[in-house]
């Protein structure tokens, strides 16, 4: 069906070509400029082709085919017109002249109706309601009373072309009403029955309109833009022929008629001539630019999901037509220059500079073509550049990844985006923009060898996956994104640390009021208790008051060792009375295997330089926990303590015992090890030695003078 459009509006404009004026210019019927020929022509192909793609996708959907069945009929009849004038007016041998203008007449009022039911079915193809049934059946009963009327009406200038009177005329008398009458009638009806249905169907859009929301209310505005002015200019040369046709054919007083004549701009006065052509033109103009707002709806807002066929078809058709007005005004102004029209010099030199504009305006076109329906894939560091921008005015943290995502897919013009981060053994869904459109695919993000998280990104349409260009400039995001995320983490860790921290530190205090008001605490009152009790029995009954004495001392005591486990869980107290170094040697001399002795080497620097309290505590604590493993579980002969303090504190614990198994599960006390050096912003690894054994790394940094 394009294809015979093409043909058939190639072949209308070479007769317009070779027709002479038919038509006085300013009085009605006369045919436009071949400037304005041309535009028009050009511009109905418009019809077939938008009809092509969207019937080539969705075959159930009939507005791809009503947009075909308006190219062929708006084509078919500027062939038929064309035809006829050329017929009657230039070559007398080309036979039917008059019966090819009646026939174009009636092609153009079967269009009318196809211009309804494409105003009621778009976008999806189906009416709002039942209700809107009652139009579909009045534009249909419109268009055959109004052809009945038009096509056999005695003594009647065909519409279209108003020199050629009607070759089917019908005189007489049927149902006691004259064919003048009868006929009159049936076109008046019929052309009130089309204007009532245009108009209805209009009002469908704007109720369409009210009821929807998203991308199927931008694609009706933009479908408005053409719907509207067609409807309104359609509407008023309706209006016309309705007056005129009322007129002429029923009021037959003389004056009536001279009105009636003045109406129908039957009158020499070129103004109302003028007027008339203006509103058939700027219908026939609104009429050509419905499907360049229906293909804007369809690029804009992704109706129909044809997006690659239309950018292949908007860069080549883009193309052919730069590169024929290229040449066309090369060969103009090369003539001009040289004063030598037609010589095929010319025609090479402007063949020659179209050769080498070529390539050039191609990559410009499938730019733009690009960067309106794939973003801007093309554009990596300008994409990278906002991302930066976007991401360094962001200040809350919680707003980074939404950013992210977000600035992704509006670069790409992505239907869904998304990222995940890794939580254990799974991930979840941190930032989201959009929804998801078919098989969706997944990048994963890697920061230093780990994967933290995964880029989720839904193709532009189902089943059309990414180009070597999309995946170049997602890896450059991924690539960021990483970064961002692993900031996001950061932040996310430390705020969890810092409630730990806090929950820890009020857990602890919990513990210690817990342990001073319920153990201490009441082991002195005891004591008060007794002590008052020995002061009454000292001169009654001195030997029950040394039997109270022994069991006061008893329980001062145990308050006393309380009182030492309190603080020794607070700090060790060897750390201040000993030092490091010596704390540790001390603490590894009460270590050793009952069945097999274990011997504990410290390498330590004599004197250390003063180290912050936290620091002493976290080597004391993991060495005094490392040991404790390798009691219970190396079964090792021999263990080396290893302290390094430079810029940093490097604590190094190493045993031959039988090393660490394949399959293990960290327990308290190896989680208490790596807790400890993450407070302080250090690292704790744990790993077999090669040699045998297993060794333990911690390094604690120092805070900065």
């Amino acid at each position: 069906m394009c294809a015979v459009c093409v043909a058939l509006i190639g072949l209308a404009l070479l007769l317009d070509f070779l027709t002479g004026e038919v038509i006085p210019a300013g009085t009605p019927g006369a045919r436009p400029g071949s400037g304005f020929a041309v535009l028009t022509g050009v511009l109905s192909l418009a019809f077939p082709t938008v009809g092509a793609l969207i019937a080539s996708r969705l075959p159930a959907n009939p507005i791809g085919w009503i947009f075909c069945g308006m190219g062929l009929l708006y084509t078919a009849g500027r062939f038929t017109g064309a035809y006829a004038d050329y017929a009657l007016n230039e070559n007398f041998a080309f036979p039917g002249g008059e019966y090819v203008a009646w026939f174009s007449s009636c092609l153009w009022f079967a269009g009318l109706t196809l211009g309804v039911f494409l105003v009621l079915l778009f976008p999806d193809g189906r009416l709002p309601s039942r209700w809107w049934r009652l139009v579909a059946w009045a534009a249909l009963l419109g268009v055959a009373l109004a052809i009945i009327g038009f096509g056999f009406m005695p003594d009647y200038l065909i519409v279209t072309h108003p020199y050629v009177e009607n070759p089917f005329p019908v005189m007489g008398v049927i149902g006691g009403l004259t064919t003048y009458e009868l006929f009159g009638a049936s076109r008046f009806l019929g052309m009130t029955l089309l204007l009532t249905s245009s108009l209805a169907a209009l009002f469908s859009l704007f109720v369409r309109l009210h009821h929807t929301r998203g991308n199927e209310r931008q694609q009706i505005k933009w479908f408005l833009f053409g719907a509207v002015p067609l409807t309104v200019f359609l509407g008023l040369f309706e209006l016309s022929l309705i007056i005129t046709n009322l007129t002429y054919d029923f009021l037959t007083y003389d004056f009536l008629i001279r009105m009636a004549d003045i109406v129908s701009c039957r009158c020499t006065s070129p103004l109302a001539g003028q007027a008339l052509n203006a509103v058939q033109l700027v219908a026939v103009l609104a009429l050509l630019f419905i499907p360049i707002f229906t293909y804007i709806a369809i690029l804009r807002h992704r109706l129909y999901d044809i997006d690659v066929v239309i950018n292949r078809t908007l860069v080549y058709g883009s193309l052919s037509a730069c590169v024929v007005l290229i040449y066309v005004l090369a060969v103009i102004a090369l003539g001009a220059l040289f004063q030598a029209q037609g010589n095929i010099a010319v025609s090479l030199l402007a063949t020659g500079l179209v050769a080498v504009l070529f390539q050039p305006l191609r990559s410009r076109l499938q730019r733009g073509v690009n960067r309106l329906m794939y973003g801007e894939r093309d554009e990596p560091y300008a994409v990278i550049s906002r991302l930066g921008r976007r991401l360094e005015s962001t200040l809350a943290p919680d707003t980074v990844l939404p950013t992210l995502v977000e600035t992704i897919a509006q670069a790409l013009k992505l239907p869904f985006t998304a990222i995940l981060l890794k939580e254990g053994e799974g991930f979840r869904t941190a930032a989201a923009y959009g929804s998801p459109r078919g098989e969706p695919e997944t990048l994963p993000l890697v920061y230093q060898r780990e994967e933290i998280g995964r880029l989720v990104l839904s193709p532009r349409a189902p089943g059309e996956g990414f180009s070597h260009a999309d995946r170049v400039l997602l890896e450059d995001l991924a690539r960021q994104a990483e970064v961002a995320v692993h900031a996001v983490r950061l932040t996310s860790d430390l705020q969890h640390s810092r409630e730990r921290l806090v929950a820890t530190r009020e857990e602890e205090r919990r513990r210690l009021r817990r342990d001073l008001h319920d153990g201490l605490g009441a082991q002195l009152a005891g004591l008060n208790v007794q002590a008052g009790t020995l002061r009454r029995l000292i001169p009654r009954d001195p030997d029950a008051a040394e039997e109270l004495v022994v069991e006061l001392r008893e329980e001062l005591h145990s308050a006393i060792v309380d009182i030492r486990r309190l603080v020794y869980d607070l700090r060790p107290p060897a750390l201040d009375d000993l030092g490091l170094v010596e704390s540790l040697r001390q603490l590894a001399e009460r270590y050793g295997s009952k069945d097999e002795p274990l011997s504990v080497l410290v390498e330590a620097p004599e004197k250390l330089p003063d180290l912050p309290a936290a620091v002493e505590v976290a080597v004391y604590r993991i060495t005094q926990e490392a040991l404790t493993n390798v009691v219970r579980h190396a079964r090792a002969r021999t263990c080396v303590v290893l302290l390094v303090v430079n810029d940093d504190v490097t604590l190094e614990i190493v045993d031959d015992g039988v090393g660490i198994p394949a399959e293990r599960s960290a327990g308290v006390g190896l989680t208490s090890m790596h807790e400890r050096a993450s407070e302080l912003g250090g690292i704790c690894i744990v790993e077999p030695v090669r040699k045998g054994g297993t060794k333990v790394l911690v390094r604690l940094p120092l805070p900065k003078e």
